[in-house]
């Protein structure tokens, strides 16, 4: 039975806002219940609203500002609140980064009560701003003029986005010039609803250390009406726009890409650098969105790693290849697996690449470990990078009984990497967890945590 005092929908009251919620949102408590407020800061007194109820906690909104937060400041992005895709652009910088840490320290609070854990400030970015090396812009047509960018929160309405502040300016360039041409053109732009019209996404990568810009249309089908006309426009937009290609996607999904990809125009993948590491990427291959962050990411797990030379090094949901490559010179041996094949084939060209002797193979990373330790090679460090769900109950499992002595796990999720350590702490010693600031403006968080076998 639920002791907690009932709440009404639209009901009005005095509310703190103790703490940061993993969405950006405003935590406070109203009668012992969690009230979550988005566009609230820590530290602010208002006049909360509720909008509505669920079963363990409520949502409110703000209807009086009755003392604003010394952290808040004015969004810079003219669209921010319709747009959702950042949520901390009205919260100073600095404090972003104390409130990063503390979404940690609250996942740890709630799965690992009475562990005392050594949790390292937010490492930032000197300039947070313009740090996105890829655009995905949905279009659509407004009377004759064609609009590209986001869906607005919660809505299908799409928000033509002429400027984006935390994309990379060759991005919003690029896409802002192919908009003009297929207005002028007059090329059939998608309609979501009749499924009717050709061009349905513009996306655009640029290589921010070596220049390249890759511009990819996704289209309703393979025939693009006026297509050489377009081409000769679109390759003159830019001495550094060297690869032109069209995906097609056919289906009715909120997907962006579909299986077949056509180069138009120029190279198949543009060429990219981390630190010392070079890759070459097409049009849907992974690639971390914020290179600069990237480097200082890897670092810290090349830190956690702490490698001698000698050890046997196993990258976990190794995808191209990236982060053991970037252990690779201090690894006496190093394999790698991952569930996607392309990713194994790309990751096994890029070692190649970097004269890195290096073995991947396809698979989970649980199979693979299980297989190997029956051969009698087990890990001296583990590297993970799982996506947000976590490592998953099988892996979990397998690492306790495999027990590789140094485990470094790199986390975009604080809920799930709490959880997960919940289960390795009966073997691991946490030594430190180092979050590390990938999305400034937004809520997310990464993090590097080490762990050492007791």
């Amino acid at each position: 039975m639920n002791d907690k005092p009932i709440m009404e929908t639209g009901q009005k009251f005095p509310l703190t806002i103790k703490r940061l919620g993993i969405n950006g949102e405003g935590i406070g408590y109203f009668k012992r219940n969690v009230v979550f407020v988005p566009g609230a800061l820590p530290g602010e007194e208002i006049t909360a609203q509720i909008t509505t109820i669920k079963r363990n906690f409520a949502e409110a909104r703000v209807v009086k500002m009755r003392k604003a937060s010394p952290h808040r400041q004015t969004p810079p992005c003219p669209i921010y609140e319709a747009c959702g895709g950042c949520q901390l652009q009205h919260m100073t910088y600095d404090q972003q980064l104390i409130e990063k840490r503390d979404l940690i320290v609250q996942a740890l609070e709630r799965y690992l009560k009475g562990v005392n854990v050594k949790i390292e400030d937010t490492i930032g970015m000197e300039d947070p701003w313009h740090y996105r090396n890829k655009s995905q812009f949905q279009t659509r047509l407004k009377g004759s003029k064609v609009i590209a960018g986001l869906f607005a929160e919660s809505s299908h309405q799409l928000l033509d986005i002429e400027q984006c502040i935390v994309q990379h300016p060759d991005t919003t360039v690029i896409t802002n010039s192919v908009k003009r041409i297929l207005e002028e053109l007059r090329i059939p732009i998608y309609d979501g609803k009749t499924m009717q019209g050709v061009i349905r996404t513009i996306v655009v990568r640029t290589g921010v250390e070596t220049g390249e810009i890759q511009l990819v249309l996704v289209t309703t089908r393979s025939k693009i009406p006026k297509k050489e006309l377009l081409l000769e426009k679109l390759k003159d937009l830019d001495v550094n726009l060297v690869s032109i290609v069209q995906n097609i996607n056919t289906e009715k999904t909120s997907l962006i890409f579909g299986d077949e990809t056509v180069t138009l125009f120029g190279k198949d993948t543009i060429h990219e650098k981390l630190g010392e590491l070079a890759f070459d990427l097409s049009a849907r291959a992974f690639f971390q969105l914020n290179p600069k962050q990237t480097v200082k990411l890897y670092d810290e797990i090349k830190r956690a790693a702490a490698l001698t030379g000698k050890e046997k090094v196993v990258d976990a949901y190794c995808g191209v290849g990236t982060i053991g490559l970037w252990l690779a010179d201090g690894a006496g041996e190093l394999r790698g697996m991952d569930t996607i094949h392309d990713s194994v084939v790309d990751a096994k060209a890029n070692a190649k690449r970097q004269g890195v002797k290096a073995k991947y193979v396809t698979g989970t990373a649980e199979k693979w470990l299980d297989i190997w330790s029956k051969e009698d090679f087990v890990p001296d460090v583990l590297t993970v990078d799982p996506p947000r769900t976590g490592l998953g109950d099988s892996l979990l499992k397998t690492i306790l009984a495999v027990k590789p002595k140094r485990f470094v796990y790199t986390s975009c999720n604080p809920s799930t990497l709490a959880k997960d350590l919940q289960q390795l702490t009966k073997i691991y010693r946490i030594e430190y967890i180092q979050p590390v600031d990938m999305f400034p403006q937004t809520a997310q968080v990464e993090a590097v945590c080490l762990l050492e076998r007791k």
